[in-house]
């Protein structure tokens, strides 16, 4: 056999699904890596819902992760949003995958299975509709300890935190005018995408005061509005959302820490701290109401009870129920605007007042002297055109 056609024998294509291995502990960063048609491998017990919508964005050809989706703890939605895409889950693959696997290797699955080129590295449960479906059903059994703990958490955030929920103490001051103002605060949430742009007319035409949440800001800049304020820590923010004039607000812990401020210090913008335990959202909606805002209007903040659960971070929620009680009537979910709100003017109405002119001058022109030298000047035209076009053809 001749050494040419050795060297030009092309290896048969291995079955499974193959594609870049991007590995990370740390999903937000691999979120931020991942691309299409690679392989996401990640280390998230309860894969949320705000995870997968991400993935799903990214359209990656699969998702490994080394542990278990769905735990039982609660019916947390990320797994079912991945199978409903089409994209496969190889679920509970174990901690060495994160080590077996390097970012950037050629990683091949099937039936559960992974791969580097013929060599097994791991091994996991391949979950479908049905296997979703029924671990679903089982962690809904777990509801109850889940609302205990939630309960609890945010009992002890009320004893912390009264003075800031009651009376604004350590609420920062901000350049950005908020007394009287309708605002408008936007987290990268549930279909944050879809529901900002049904709120495009309201912003028009009320301009409420734009608040971006992580990386809310760079939502509303992809929608074309400028954000007046960003809350969040500034690594979740892209540098053209911070230097885009907003005051930033970084949430701080309690010895003044403050992760990502530095960030904001590199780039030679200026930030103000907001010690507190609550979460950013939560966090921007006190500084609207505690400066205040006279409606507050939400795009991607949770907004039922399985949405806070499926955050999968109960102390971080603590903060939650009892904002939404300090805040009360003020604060509207950005769904019920882009419901409730209608042009002054329908399109159907514009049609019928048009018709209506028409119809009027039209008559008006019957029935004036005027009004004859103007269908004949009208008569005389058409015909003048079809004896041009008569001509043209002949």
């Amino acid at each position: 056999m001749k050494l040419s056609g050795l060297l030009h024998r092309t290896r048969p294509e291995l079955p499974g699904i193959s594609g870049i291995a991007r590995v990370d502990r740390r999903t937000d960063a691999l979120l931020r890596r991942v691309k299409a048609g690679e392989i996401a491998v990640l280390d998230q017990i309860d894969l949320d819902r705000a995870t997968a919508d991400a993935l799903v964005a990214a359209d990656v050809a699969a998702v490994v992760n080394a542990s278990p989706s769905i735990s039982g703890r609660f019916p947390n939605l990320g797994p079912e949003v991945l199978v409903a895409a089409g994209i496969p889950l190889v679920d509970n693959v174990g901690d060495g995958v994160l080590h077996a696997v390097r970012d950037g290797s050629k990683l091949r699955l099937l039936d559960g299975v992974l791969y580097l080129g013929e060599m097994q590295v791991g091994e996991g449960v391949e979950q479908d509709a049905d296997s979703v479906a029924d671990a679903l059903v089982e962690a809904r059994s777990g509801l109850t300890h889940q609302l205990e703990a939630f309960a609890a958490n945010t009992i002890e955030f009320m004893r912390r935190e009264r003075a800031l929920l009651l009376d604004g103490a350590g609420v920062p001051d901000v350049d950005v005018d908020l007394a009287g103002r309708q605002v408008l605060v936007v987290a990268a949430g549930y279909d944050h995408v879809a529901d900002l742009a049904k709120l495009r007319n309201y912003i028009r035409e009320y301009r409420p005061v734009l608040v971006g949440v992580g990386a809310g800001a760079d939502a509303l800049l992809a929608a074309g509005h400028s954000p007046a304020l960003i809350v969040g820590n500034p690594g979740e923010v892209s540098n053209e959302a911070l230097t885009s004039g907003a005051d930033v607000v970084v949430p701080a812990f309690a010895d003044g820490q403050a992760p990502g401020l530095h960030r904001v210090q590199d780039l030679g913008t200026g930030a103000v701290t907001f010690p507190s335990s609550g979460n950013p959202e939560d966090l921007a909606l006190l500084l609207a109401a505690h400066h205040g805002a006279s409606m507050v209007v939400t795009v991607g903040l949770s907004a039922s009870m399985a949405e806070f659960l499926d955050r999968g971070r109960s102390g971080s929620n603590a903060s939650t129920f009892l904002t939404r009680l300090q805040l009360g009537g003020i604060l509207v979910d950005g769904r019920v605007i882009a419901a409730l709100y209608r042009s002054r003017v329908s399109l159907g109405a514009i049609v019928l007042m048009i018709a209506a002119a028409v119809v009027a001058v039209v008559a008006a022109l019957l029935v004036s002297d005027a009004g004859d030298a103007v269908l004949d000047a009208i008569a005389q035209a058409w015909n003048g055109l079809v004896g041009t076009v008569r001509g043209w053809f002949g």
